[in-house]
């Protein structure tokens, strides 16, 4: 019988980074140029068939970008057990508001054992810019990243494989909780990925 996991996964940042245009094209395969700003927070949902046995569902929260300064994301955050952070690579205040963005995740979630939940970098917009990979790679280390990405929401690189990277790190964490149970799904509990999962890529990094 397949198991059906439900995993809720923030996707954090400041205002204009990109957060709806990687949602969008992730979930939908599409891309405007002309989103309006969140308000609040945004909700979608994307179903993968992770392995012969697995049914995976990643309810993704799209939190507005001004929001790190309010009161609401404690709430927003609550039974989270993933987040990307993004920041756009051509405006580099919003590289700055990233370790904002991790430290207020990290104070308001963490994991059943005590552990932050596992976060991945997005360096969005990259079809503007030039590589990143020097700077971000011990950036990354440093501060408790479990891999970063160069990202586009425009020519949809590397979305899919970030988001991999991400649930990745959710299988492997040891008492990853469900967010919610649906008739006939299954807690998640102590389950680690087999060697076959495994994505052999450089920038998804298990410290």
């Amino acid at each position: 019988m397949q198991q059906e996991l439900l995993f809720k996964v923030l996707v954090i940042g400041d205002l204009g980074v990109g957060k709806t245009s990687i949602i969008k094209r992730y979930v939908h395969q599409i891309f405007s140029q002309h989103y309006r700003a969140t308000i609040g927070v945004d909700f979608a949902l994307k179903v993968l068939q992770w392995d012969n046995d697995t049914v995976i569902r990643l309810q993704l929260w799209d939190i507005a970008g001004q929001e790190r300064y309010g009161n609401m994301t404690r709430v927003y955050y609550r039974e989270a057990v993933g987040a990307l952070v993004v920041f756009d690579v051509t405006r580099a205040s919003t590289f700055d508001a990233v370790l904002k963005w991790k430290d207020d995740l990290d104070s308001k979630v963490t994991l059943n054992h005590g552990r932050p939940v596992p976060a991945v970098l997005l360096a969005n917009k990259s079809d503007q810019l030039g590589s990143q990979q020097p700077k971000l790679d011990s950036f990354c280390r440093e501060n408790g990243f479990v891999g970063w990405f160069e990202t586009s929401a425009k020519e949809n690189t590397n979305i899919e494989e970030a988001t991999r990277c991400l649930v990745e790190h959710i299988l492997n964490n040891e008492e990853s909780p469900v967010v919610e149970r649906d008739p006939g799904s299954l807690v998640l509990s102590g389950y680690t990925n087999t060697a076959k999962d495994h994505l052999n890529c450089s920038t998804c990094v298990k410290w």
